[in-house]
């Protein structure tokens, strides 16, 4: 006997889809649904939230690597300042220019996305722009005069780091046209610049820290490389060199877990050297559920599993992150 749909049971399903769909184009992340008219939610919808976690998360690193965060209340408060600065600020500005610049890509890729749907302006894009980047140099400042340095190393690598998201973004270099050094512009942006933040704040940046956080951004070189599988069709249509589209799917998802996989086991390798075993043998056991999930889901299929493998893996590496930063904290890097 066949059993009849029931019309409450599509509509209840298809409300939640919607729903879904909805909170999807809020948070910036893909497949999402048109038809949004609050002003507000298409300038957050721009600024893309769900990418400001891991540079937030880098600022906690930072702090962890320095060794001089003291729990308290101002100590909180920078860093909750230093968080603001680094996520909604300046990833909300790396995020809105990127759109602007990728306005022609994006009516292929994602005609959602509000800038091809129509649903804000040009201009109304270029003021959120000025405004994110102004409102992240003056709280930069803030901070330097905050935490007493002498050198305001805040607003430097503020600066450094809008110019990086400028030169990635926009021509005449537009470093995401070059698979390599675009992805790892990118990654570096989101590893290494929040976390020399963090530690900047509580401690004093050293060039130890500096390249061994350099160096962990070539793990996230691999994470930018899983970003490039939703845009291959644009890319190809429109001549850019993500790697996907240089080496074809399949070799560019293997370069992709590489890349993740071995600069963590490099840095666990380094934790050894600086006589932090046991952190050490906590990051080698982060890596392992990495490696599961990418043979479960990204290495057999990328273009249909992306994100569905970034939810599940990613966090195993951001926690990593944190037992780098207790490391060379611990030992006082």
């Amino acid at each position: 006997m066949t059993e009849t749909p029931n019309p409450e049971n599509i509509t209840t399903e298809q409300e939640q889809e919607e729903q879904g769909s909805k909170a999807r184009q809020l948070l910036g992340m893909k497949g999402a649904a048109d038809g949004e008219t609050s002003i507000w939610k298409i300038r957050l919808q721009l600024m893309k939230p769900i990418t400001w976690i891991p540079l937030i998360w880098g600022v906690v690193c930072g702090a962890a690597s320095s060794g001089g965060y003291v729990w308290g209340v101002e100590d909180f408060a920078m860093a909750m300042a230093c968080m603001l600065l680094s996520g909604p600020l300046l990833t909300g500005y790396t995020q809105t220019i990127n759109d602007y610049y990728d306005r022609e890509i994006d009516a292929i890729n994602e005609p959602y996305r509000p800038i091809p749907s129509g649903a804000i302006s040009v201009p109304q894009v270029v003021t959120q722009i000025v405004v994110l980047l102004g409102s992240g140099i003056i709280l930069s400042y803030l901070l330097d005069v905050w935490a007493g340095h002498d050198f305001p190393i805040m607003l430097v690598l503020t600066l450094g780091g809008a110019f990086v998201a400028y030169i990635y973004s926009a021509p005449p270099l537009k470093l995401k046209q070059n698979g390599w050094l675009g992805n790892y512009a990118l990654g570096a942006s989101y590893i290494a610049l929040p976390w020399w933040a963090g530690h900047a704040l509580f401690g004093t940046l050293t060039p130890t820290v500096m390249v061994v956080t350099l160096i962990y951004s070539f793990a996230g070189l691999g994470i930018a490389i899983v970003n490039d599988f939703k845009s291959v069709e644009g890319d190809e249509e429109l001549g850019l060199k993500s790697l996907p589209v240089m080496f074809g799917v399949g070799t560019a998802a293997w370069i992709c877990v590489i890349m993740i996989d071995v600069f963590q086991i490099g840095i666990a390798g380094y934790l050894v050297s600086i006589h932090q075993q046991l952190y050490a043998s906590i990051l080698v056991l982060l890596v392992i559920p990495q490696i599961v999930f990418q043979d479960m889901y990204f290495l057999r299929n990328p273009l249909e599993n992306d994100v569905k493998y970034q939810a599940s893996a990613q966090p195993f590496l951001v926690f990593g992150m944190l037992v780098a930063g207790l490391a060379m904290g611990h030992a006082g890097i």
